[in-house]
């Protein structure tokens, strides 16, 4: 197993993105090359980051890639409020995939919190000549 698969919120990443190709099955044929691909890419390279991230040899690269993971997460929020305003989603389609957004943002928010503090208290404790 790796270590990646164990981080909650990688496996919450994994629902939202189920979610989102969900979602997006149900737009009309015009977006599946636009809108629909936008958002599922978006939604994969979230749980893509957190995996790549993990395999870097420290924690501050870790928690870059968590950042981006992050950055990604607001981009598929921006392109449901597009869908949302197109009115291929119905709004209480928006909100459960909003509040599922938010757990997940709060959960990278901790995890990049924990991988700072690691890597701050790793080059805070360097011996000194």
């Amino acid at each position: 197993m790796y270590a990646f698969e164990r981080l909650e919120v990688w496996k919450l990443g994994r629902e939202f993105v189920c979610d989102i190709y969900a979602i997006t099955d149900a737009f009309p044929k015009r977006e599946h090359f636009a809108l629909c691909q936008q958002l599922t890419r978006a939604a994969v390279s979230i749980t893509a980051n957190i995996a790549e991230g993990s395999a870097k040899a420290s924690n501050k690269e870790f928690s870059r890639y968590v950042e981006i993971s992050f950055g990604s997460l607001c981009e598929v929020i921006a392109e449901l409020y597009v869908a949302l305003d197109r009115q291929y989603i119905a709004k209480d389609q928006f909100n459960a995939l909003y509040a599922k957004s938010e757990r997940i943002g709060m959960m990278l928010s901790k995890l990049r919190s924990s991988l700072e503090n690691s890597w701050r208290k790793t080059s805070n404790s360097q011996p000194t000549e």
